[in-house]
């Protein structure tokens, strides 16, 4: 029977009771299975209690023993307590009674040290002496290894005569003969730098490190590397003369980093602890003071390309050079040892300093660029039509060689030069809107007093035209803001590359502001980096507007000029009047030439059609930029009801101003003008216009009665009521 169950804390007794009676022995006979477990618990119980009485026993007889053992430890202790106070009042005797023998021991070893070190600085002064006296014959033997040799033994002898009088002679002496030293060995170490022989290299790197002259040594190494770097460049043009600065520049960059390569590797094998910020200083150097530089190189293929031409050799230049600083930025990413960033920086500026006055100018070679692929659009031609067909068909490559130009921008200055960018396709654009107002001119000078439908359908044609290019360039001025954002973001996130901080690399301090200035202007949003374009575009549609207008009101012009001279109110036909003027209104009919503006009027419509069978959205853009009118709310046929309310304002306004210079009216002529307002006024009402206030209230008081005209003047227009009265000698009563 188990009864470790009995010794666990979580012991519970119904449900060891229940465990035990799911056994088969148990489901067989219940009885008698209780029965044989409370026989063998009861057995197990009685041997539990012999146990206790047993060890209870046991710890009853020892308990005696261990009361007297423990009282004998705690007299041990006591006496040991007694002892360690004795022990310690005779330290404290003994430190008080030997302090002055100590100090005398201290005193007596500190002479002891003196004077080994005094018998040890006359032997090596014995030794400096003997080694200066030995030197001059080492010298003449010319054994490189054997004087360094010597002069390391000098150099630790000086180092124990650091306090004897003579010291500071001894040191000069000892600078003297390593300089010596270093002029004897330097023509066979640039020679075996020279020759990038490893073995005679680390022999001279041991002697110059075991004289403290490494630095020198360094700079021995690193004069020899730019030496032969400058040579290989005189050598590239040298060898290539038929060749351009492309070439030159492409093959002298894939040197460098073949010899960068080549000189980690080796001098890894040749100087203790080397690092590559020495090579980054050599490159430095070298390329700051290349002979002809490449500034100058550059400036001397330019003069050899039009100035439309120049751009693409500098692109062209500045994609090699940026070719060649990512794999230089990655060899010396990858090199065990960092090199501090300012370093890394005089490199990269070293690389880039000859783009620097490309970059300040750069508006200058992209105007001529641009001016280049303008000039070749062949836009303006004898006939009118083929001009304007020329003028539409050359928007979408105008804006094409525009969003070139921000391609070479992002290219060649890295969007550094966003600024000047601005400024060439500022006159760019300009320049293109001279074509069309070449056009307009041409229309100008078509213009003819009688009605011309087809010079009217290029005017609006044209107008559709310049609408369609200032919609595209308002959406390339949006590209552009976002290209110059994204631009100004990533310069100044160059996530630890120094090849990438072009704003120092790549502008003077007034161009970094410059750039600020123009990314400050599109953030705040208040101001079009295409300004001027804008509101060329914009002065040339109201122009246009202009024109069109006096295209379309060149005829209405010419017949209302007529009015004074109409026969109703001529003398001949006042002595008529008595005969005319008790005839009723609908026995006048309209003058022909008020017929003929009307007739006019009514043919608008229809040719204003064509441009509004379909959404017109380049014609509607470039009205709204013309007149202010047109960004109202306007009706079904949209821009055409705003353009004969213009015309039909216009045509009241004038047809006023004429009627009021007619000097004298009889009662029959007023009513003729009446008339012929009235007749104005139908016709206008049939193309959903109106008459002016001034021109209604003018038809009333010509139909009044001398009798009636003050009283039925009231809520009319002063001037119109006094300017109606001159004109038929209606005395005022007022």
């Amino acid at each position: 029977m188990d009864v470790s169950a009995f010794s666990e804390e979580s012991f519970d007794v119904k449900d060891w009771i229940n465990t035990t009676f799911k056994s088969a022995e148990a489901q067989e006979n219940k009885e008698a299975f209780v029965s044989s477990m409370v026989m063998k618990l009861q057995l197990y119980v009685q041997q539990v209690n012999g146990a206790l009485e047993e060890t209870s026993q046991s710890v009853l007889s020892s308990l005696p023993r261990v009361l007297r053992d423990t009282q004998l430890l705690q007299q041990e202790a006591l006496s040991l307590q007694d002892k360690m106070v004795v022990v310690k009042r005779e330290i404290a005797n003994v430190e008080k009674d030997t302090a002055s023998s100590i100090a005398v021991l201290e005193r007596i070893d500190r002479i002891k040290t003196d004077l080994q070190t005094a018998k040890q600085g006359l032997h090596e002064a014995d030794n400096w002496t003997i080694l200066a006296n030995d030197v001059e014959e080492v010298f003449e033997s010319g054994d490189i290894e054997n004087i360094a040799s010597k002069l390391f033994s000098m150099q630790k002898s000086l180092t124990m005569l650091a306090n004897v009088v003579d010291y500071e002679d001894k040191k000069l002496q000892l600078e003297g003969l390593k300089n010596r030293l270093e002029a004897m060995a330097s023509p066979r170490l640039v020679q075996a730098f020279t020759a990038t022989n490893a073995e005679q290299s680390k022999i001279y790197v041991n002697i110059f490190n075991q004289i403290d002259r490494l630095p020198q040594l360094l700079k021995y190494y690193q004069n020899c590397l730019k030496v032969s770097l400058s040579q290989e460049w005189r050598r590239t043009i040298e060898l290539a003369q038929d060749e351009n600065v492309t070439y030159w520049l492409h093959t002298f960059y894939d040197k460098l980093l073949s010899v960068w390569q080549d000189q980690v590797k080796w001098c890894t094998q040749v100087f203790v602890n080397f690092s590559v910020e020495t090579l980054v200083e050599v490159y430095t150097d070298l390329l700051r003071n290349l002979d002809p530089g490449v500034l100058e190189c550059i400036e001397a293929a330019l003069k050899q390309h039009t100035n439309a031409m120049q751009l693409n050799l500098l692109m062209e230049l500045k994609q090699i050079t940026r070719h060649f600083t990512v794999n230089l930025y990655g060899a010396i990413d990858t090199s065990q040892n960092k090199v501090p960033e300012p370093k890394i920086l005089h490199l990269a500026q070293a690389i880039y300093i000859p783009y620097v006055p490309y970059v300040t100018k750069y508006s200058i070679y992209e105007t001529a660029q641009l001016g280049q692929q303008l000039n070749s659009l062949d836009c303006i031609h004898d006939d009118l039509s083929e001009t304007i067909n020329s003028l539409s068909l050359s928007i979408s490559r105008v804006l094409d060689y525009a969003s070139e130009a921000n391609k070479r921008c992002k290219l060649f200055t890295e969007g550094c030069g966003y600024p000047g960018l601005l400024k060439s396709l500022n006159t760019y654009f300009n320049n293109y809107v001279e074509k069309y107002k070449t056009g307009i001119r041409m229309l100008e000078k078509r213009k003819v007093k009688h009605e011309d439908w087809n010079l009217f359908q290029m005017c609006l044609t044209l107008m559709q035209t310049i609408g369609e290019f200032l919609g595209n360039v308002e959406n390339f001025e949006k590209t552009l803001a976002i290209d110059i954002i994204e631009i100004n973001n990533k310069l100044q996130s160059t996530n630890g590359n120094v090849f990438g901080q072009y704003k120092t690399l790549l502008l003077t301090a007034a161009g970094r502001t410059e750039l600020q200035n123009l990314v400050s202007t599109v953030q705040k949003e208040d101001k079009t980096v295409l300004d001027s374009t804008i509101k060329s575009i914009h002065k040339l549609c109201a122009d246009l507007h202009r024109t069109t207008y006096e295209v379309i009101f060149s005829p209405i012009f010419s017949q209302l000029l007529l009015v004074q001279k109409a026969q109703a109110w001529s003398s001949t036909e006042n002595k008529n009047a008595s005969i005319t003027s008790d005839l009723p209104d609908y026995s006048f009919a309209p003058q022909e030439y008020i017929t003929q503006v009307g007739q006019y009027l009514m043919t608008l419509p229809q040719h204003l059609e064509p441009f509004l069978l379909r959404d017109n959205p380049s014609l509607t853009h470039a009205l709204k930029a013309a007149d202010p009118q047109y960004n109202r709310e306007s009706t079904e046929s949209g821009f055409a009801d705003i353009l004969l309310g213009i015309v039909a304002k216009e045509t009241c306004q004038m047809f006023q101003d004429q009627t009021l210079g007619i000097c004298e009216l009889n009662f029959a002529a007023c009513k003729q003008l009446a008339t012929d307002i009235d007749y104005l006024g139908n016709v206008l009402e049939e193309l959903g216009l109106s008459l002016t206030e001034n021109l209604q209230q003018m038809s009333q008081l010509l139909r009044l009665s001398p009798e009636d005209y003050q009283t039925g003047t009231s809520g009319c227009n002063a001037r119109v009521v006094a300017a109606v009265r001159q004109m038929r000698n209606i005395t005022s009563s007022g």
